[in-house]
């Protein structure tokens, strides 16, 4: 077991929101019991992955301190995060743990120079001196290949998306980060630069020691880059263990679906299942029982009653009857 002070543990953690109904109002829970440990001794790219809406992207924002669990603990390095004061979070977590968020345009002012967003990082973390600190930004950003002369006085708009998802990635990189949360970070981008990215993810994570928290909805690239996968479905964690095993041969009838559905340029291997546009219209958060019970080709009486348990099988583990 690695030590505390060196992995981040998600600990059933679970959020609850409320939403307004007319007079009334119900809860959901976006995250519903997740849990899953990182060591971040050894570097890798863990992927959180699921269809929209199934509370990837919440988790992500937990890790980030942005949203606070309902239950659970969250903890980085033995320190629960919601219970970090503002100054830790500014002077020691906001330096260990960067994001990279889906839209990079969204991440610059455009009436800002691009490149005052790495000065300012550099320096307000004091991770050089003024005279040095020209030459700290062009290495860091020679490791996402740019240099300082290619963006120095431009604005985001001046910068393709590919550049300002690099530049955002370097800003990121300027603080010498642990844990790179990245939420979506090639949706935006055509195919020949989301495997660019994620190429430099890879190379990143060898040459940096850098962890990444991957968030995707995009298989191809979990598949390409990640080491371990967990599956979101509706707030639960379904399967989760090495990404060979999990994509390569998944167990939980979700999984298998999610993999069915990628496109293959194949005229014998064309889409043939059928889904209920009623049964994706109901609300699943809400469902007595499994909550892919409206949906699997697998679907069992007591799936109908009783929440699935997570079972160890075949080198993962699977929230699923079938297997119990």
């Amino acid at each position: 077991m690695p030590k505390s002070d060196s992995v981040l543990v998600a600990d059933e953690v679970t959020k609850i929101f409320r939403v307004r109904q007319g007079f009334a109002s119900r809860e959901f829970r976006a995250v519903d019991e997740a849990s899953f440990e990182i060591d971040l001794t050894r570097p890798e790219i863990f992927t959180i992955a699921g269809e929209s809406g199934s509370g990837k992207t919440t988790l992500a924002r937990m890790f980030l301190g942005l949203e606070t669990p309902t239950h659970g603990v969250l903890s980085y390095k033995g320190r629960s995060v919601a219970d970090l004061g503002e100054k830790e979070k500014r002077n020691w977590f906001f330096k260990e743990v960067q994001p990279v968020f889906q839209d990079p345009f969204a991440a610059f002012s455009p009436l800002k120079r691009i490149d005052s967003y790495l000065y300012e990082t550099a320096l307000n973390y004091k991770m050089t001196d003024k005279r040095g600190v020209d030459a700290y930004i062009d290495k860091t950003l020679a490791e996402v290949g740019l240099t300082l002369a290619e963006i120095k006085g431009r604005y985001p708009n001046e910068l393709s998306g590919g550049q300002a998802q690099r530049v955002a990635i370097a800003r990121a990189l300027l603080t010498r980060p642990s844990l790179i949360v990245a939420d979506e970070p090639v949706s935006m981008l055509d195919a020949s630069l989301r495997m660019s990215i994620v190429n430099m993810f890879r190379k990143l994570k060898d040459e940096q020691q850098v962890t990444f928290l991957y968030v995707t909805h995009d298989l191809a690239t979990a598949f390409y880059s990640a080491d371990r996968i967990a599956v979101m479905l509706r707030g639960w964690i379904v399967e989760m263990g090495p990404v060979e095993q999990v994509l390569g041969n998944p167990k939980h009838p979700y999984t298998i679906n999610l993999k069915e559905s990628i496109p293959q340029a194949d005229p014998d291997k064309a889409w043939d299942m059928k889904t209920s546009l009623v049964e994706l219209e109901t609300d699943e958060y809400m469902r007595v029982g499994c909550r892919y019970a409206g949906r699997c080709p697998a679907v069992m009486d007591i799936c109908r009653q009783k929440s699935p348990p997570t079972v160890e099988h075949e080198g993962r583990q699977v929230k699923c009857f079938l297997y119990e």
